[in-house]
């Protein structure tokens, strides 16, 4: 672990973070609101952003990690401006990141086998930790749960748990039971979220679903009723019993319900929209379903166009 500066002491998100905004670099064109709403359910992101995770938290506000360098970019879901928050910097990535109650973001690092820790009111890089040293890692995703931010790793059959908002050690979760790592790729571990019950984990899978027991890291497959899997699972959503499963590549979110032990998840229905363009990760805030367009089907340079686009629950 690196740790860049003292860890701060637990905080709110200022109410402040429009004034913030005002002086960030990079903000976009004009988002596109629902008639007689006034909210917007579409927002611009700079252009060759390379977006792959979103997170919202109690306030109406979005944050965007750009794969192309690690800068995060943050949104006024009521007006659909933006800007920079975070600047990035070259080798660096964002893939998932997730705001805790404190205004603190962790960040997964992609091929650096990193969590970065950032303020999500000053963009200050706060911690950085070297969760592996295997030479080949994707740290995917991430979670808050109970005492620690838990990350995946698409090319290794692990968890890490790292603590939130107190000093201490990484933990490093072994996954077992009836876990299948895939061949080296990021088609295996990626999106989690806590179960229902507050027990364990659920990881989306190389297009199953497992539930993950935290005491012991043994996994055991979810049944699924009414579709065989969940391919192109990317990120969670999960509201009480019911699971939001983005499938990437195939345009659309599943919603399955669950039971009470996370044993067998039933598929309830399907959500489509003409603006999906390779939809991965997905954040709520209030009726609404907030997803960044990945577009892995398009051109990746710095002149493609990406956005952020929002369907009703």
């Amino acid at each position: 672990m690196t740790r860049n500066h003292p860890r701060p002491s637990r905080r709110s998100v200022l109410g402040g973070a429009v004034a913030a905004l005002a002086v960030a670099a990079g903000t976009t064109g004009t988002a596109q609101a629902v008639p007689g709403t006034g909210r917007p359910t579409e927002f611009p992101l700079p252009d060759g952003w390379l977006p792959e995770g979103i997170t919202i938290g109690s306030r109406p506000y979005a944050y965007m990690g750009s794969r192309a360098d690690g800068a995060i970019y943050r949104t006024d879901l009521r007006t659909g401006e933006g800007g920079v928050l975070h600047e990035g910097t070259a080798g660096l990535a964002s893939i998932g990141l997730k705001l805790d109650r404190d205004g603190l973001l962790y960040v997964a690092g992609g091929a650096s086998g990193t969590a970065r820790i950032v303020d999500a009111r000053t963009g200050e890089l706060l911690t950085t930790y070297q969760l592996t040293r295997d030479a080949a890692p994707f740290i995917n995703d991430v979670v808050l749960h109970e005492d620690r931010a838990w990350f995946t790793d698409s090319r290794a059959a692990v968890l890490h748990g790292v603590p939130r908002g107190r000093r201490g050690e990484v933990r490093a979760l072994p996954l077992t039971g009836e876990w299948v790592q895939e061949p080296a790729g990021t088609n295996s571990a990626n999106g989690l979220v806590a179960t229902p019950d507050g027990r364990g984990l659920i990881v989306v899978n190389a297009g199953q679903l497992y539930r993950v027991d935290l005491r012991t890291g043994h996994a055991v497959k979810i049944a699924l009723e009414g579709a065989p899997d969940v391919a192109g699972g990317d990120g969670l959503v999960r509201l009480g019993r019911t699971l939001y499963v983005v499938q990437n590549r195939l345009n659309k979110v599943t919603v399955w319900y669950l039971d009470r032990k996370a044993i067998t998840a039933t598929l309830t229905r399907t959500i489509t929209d003409p603006r999906f363009d390779v939809p991965t990760t997905a954040a709520r805030y209030g009726d609404r379903l907030y997803l960044v367009n990945a577009r892995f089907t398009s051109p990746q340079t710095p002149e493609t166009t990406f956005n952020a686009v929002a369907v009703s629950l």
